[in-house]
């Protein structure tokens, strides 16, 4: 039988191959997190009809004759370029903007993707939409600790926050050094004990000259008097701090210039007790409560994984890649840490080409039939040499 035949035939092979990763890339083109893959081919072995001769002084060199004996396909690529980003507004979606992979347990095997489609069951774990545990670290009073053993995200729906006594009221703004009023200038705050309780802390500031206030504080039970004296500058209080009832009023940020009264309390460092209200992921991946006495705390922190060679990971299907010989250890870590940051309401789409798609499958459908009609024209030369008999 004539090589073409035998080589053509390969060359079909080799295409539909070509036709089978072109179609399915086609298909995933709405796919979150989908990567592409590529087709590659190489020659096979080729037959030597005459070897190379050596050069001599009295004959030149001759090449070696060779002829092919067809293809087959070297490899299949995935490319693991960046998708688009679209925008879903749903908390749980996530995309990683970058290098890495989301580490996921699907109760037999740890597997790794970039698909960010996730919410809560019901028992506040994140998952994914084929019911994967999305993995991370738990934090124990806002902190993770990311060098601990891997877990299931929990989102502790239903926790109390506890309460947290007050110990700092912080004040700020001007006390107005021209001011001819004899009113005082008042401002109040509300403060914590260990149970929760709330009591009001009211400051009072008196003018007394250009660079002295009197200052009266009280927490409804205790009476504290001071004298507040500012630089020439307006700047650096003395004293900068009071005490009354357990709590220390820092007066730091305080100032004396000329001009319009802004003095106000800041902030203090105490809460109520506090349900969980909403949650929010940061870029560094870490889950974020939102309580209802207006705290935040890290509840878990997201992890992200790395390989040395992603082309060398397998699909295990669902949007899934797993582990192989070749990709090299699995690098777990906090995103943003030499691995892609996160992006919050968002899912990565396929980052499949259409255009560089259809040229493909024009390709492959083109080198198909140049293969089939090398087999009909190697027919039609066996046909002629069967006739010669006649």
């Amino acid at each position: 039988m004539l090589r073409s035949m035998f080589s053509s035939i390969s060359g079909l092979r080799s295409h539909q191959t070509m036709m089978d990763t072109t179609g399915n890339n086609i298909a995933n083109v709405n796919t979150a997190g989908f990567k592409s893959s590529q087709t590659l081919f190489q020659d096979t072995l080729s037959q030597l009809l005459q070897g190379a001769a050596a050069p001599n002084g009295q004959q030149g060199g001759t090449n070696p004759a060779q002829v092919g004996l067809g293809t087959r396909v070297a490899g299949i690529n995935t490319n693991f370029g960046q998708g688009a980003a679209q925008t879903t507004g749903r908390a749980t979606d996530l995309m990683i903007s970058g290098d890495g992979f989301f580490v996921v347990d699907n109760g037999n095997e740890q597997l790794y993707t970039r698909a960010g489609s996730f919410s809560f069951d019901a028992q506040g774990r994140l998952v994914t939409t084929d019911g994967s545990l999305v993995q991370g670290w738990g934090a124990v009073n806002g902190v993770a600790d990311v060098n601990g053993p891997l877990g299931a995200l929990t989102l502790p729906i239903g926790v109390l926050m506890q309460p947290q006594a007050s110990t700092t009221v912080t004040m700020g703004g001007n006390l107005p050094a021209d001011s001819t009023s004899t009113n005082p200038v008042t401002t109040a705050i509300e403060v914590y004990d260990a149970q929760g309780n709330a009591r009001t802390v009211t400051i009072a500031y008196t003018r007394v000259s250009a660079t002295q206030w009197d200052v009266q504080v009280t927490d409804g039970a205790t009476v504290v008097n001071s004298t507040l004296d500012f630089t020439a500058g307006g700047t650096t209080p003395t004293p900068a701090t009071l005490a009354v009832g357990g709590l220390t009023i820092d007066m730091t940020a305080m100032t004396g210039y000329a001009g319009t009264s802004t003095a106000a309390a800041l902030d203090q460092d105490g809460a109520a007790v506090g349900t969980l209200s909403s949650f929010g992921v940061g870029p560094d991946g870490a889950l974020v409560g939102v309580f209802s006495n207006g705290r935040r705390e890290v509840l878990g922190q997201l992890a992200l994984a790395t390989f040395a060679n992603p082309g060398g990971l397998e699909k295990a299907g669902g949007s899934a890649y797993r582990a192989s010989v070749n990709s090299g250890n699995v690098q777990v870590g906090v995103p943003g840490d030499g691995r892609g940051t996160l992006a919050g309401g968002m899912l990565e789409m396929s980052n499949v080409d259409l255009a560089q798609e259809f040229t493909n499958l024009i390709i492959a459908q083109r080198g198909f039939q140049a293969n089939s009609r090398v087999i009909t024209a190697s027919d039609e030369i066996l046909q002629d040499l069967v006739n010669m008999k006649r």
